[in-house]
């Protein structure tokens, strides 16, 4: 019965259509909302290292769940997704792009491995073209043949997320990116997990300088905020000065404006001048001719040598 069983399940492979078939360029779509799979991590997994690959595991979640490159992989649903955050959200991955050495995992680090697993060995790689077709086989040959001796370093554990759990978790994409690329620098070494994290952190610097502008204003308009504890006077003192202040000077005045003419008043102190000028304009002629006046008149110290060289002329007689 066990081998009528195993030679239905071999015809019936071939039958089922794959998940996506390979495609010719390397183009991944990484959505902003991702896909939301049929478990949630608690908290941080325990990652642990496969011997004799570049690939962690975490043996007590119920789920085939691995770390490789920078990246969190599942395997759920005969699908494969990838994250850069252990609790997502993931995107899903054809299996035209997913890397060699996750594909090249042994069966028993599956969790959770699917009903076909069970007639394979278990320190063996699931048989992957049995189950994609013979295109992906073609296109994929010796991807389960590596020389064991020189099995690349394993990629960083991105352990600060750990500091991010239950409600603190970052669930927008946006967030993770800003977080991310402060906190983990790794580059991949394979060309579909560079793509992933690229996309991932593509227009972070740009948002963080808004993101730090934005910040920048509201502490300056904390700080010129008058204290509460002022008077409403006070207050409103503050806020004239802070006003005049942030006015810009020298500054030209606007074109195009049409002025009322205004009424033209002399200055206060110049009317006395003035009208010291019209009344010495009006005293001139005055003044002439009181001069002119004195010269025909005679001052009686005038009439008195008068008469007096008039009496020496009559030897001294009247």
């Amino acid at each position: 019965m066990r081998y009528v069983l195993l030679a239905m399940a071999i015809l019936l492979a071939p039958a089922i259509p794959p998940p996506a078939q390979a495609q010719t360029q390397l183009s991944i779509g990484i959505s902003d909302r991702g896909f939301t799979l049929g478990f949630m991590m608690s908290t941080y997994p325990t990652l642990v290292r496969i011997p004799g690959y570049p690939v962690y595991y975490d043996p007590r979640v119920d789920a085939n769940y691995f770390f490789y490159d920078g990246l969190y992989w599942v395997y759920e649903d005969d699908n494969w997704y990838s994250s850069g955050w252990y609790n997502g959200p993931w995107d899903l991955i054809p299996p035209a792009y997913v890397p060699f050495f996750i594909l090249r995992i042994p069966v028993r680090y599956y969790r959770r491995p699917p009903a076909y697993f069970r007639y394979w060995r278990a320190g063996d790689a699931p048989r992957w073209g049995e189950r994609w077709g013979r295109d992906w086989e073609r296109q994929h040959s010796g991807w389960d043949r590596w020389d064991r001796r020189s099995v690349p370093v394993a990629a960083p554990l991105p352990s600060y997320q750990s500091n991010y759990i239950g409600n603190r978790y970052p669930r927008q994409r946006e967030q993770q990116r800003m977080i991310e690329s402060r906190s983990y620098r790794y580059q991949p070494r394979e060309a579909v997990s560079r793509q992933i994290l690229e996309k991932r952190r593509q227009g972070v610097p740009a948002r963080e300088r808004e993101q730090q502008q934005q910040n920048l204003q509201q502490q300056q308009r904390r700080s010129t905020q008058p204290p509460p504890n002022l008077p409403l006077q006070q207050q409103r003192t503050v806020r004239s000065q802070q006003t005049i202040q942030q006015q810009p000077r020298n500054t030209p005045p606007p074109q195009n404006v049409q002025r009322q003419p205004q009424p033209q008043a002399w200055p206060r102190q110049n009317v006395p001048q003035q009208q010291q000028r019209t009344q010495q304009q009006h005293a001139q002629p005055a003044q002439r001719a009181r001069g002119a006046d004195r010269k025909g008149e005679q001052s009686p110290a005038d009439k008195g040598k008068k008469q007096r060289g008039n009496d020496q002329d009559n030897g001294g007689h009247p």
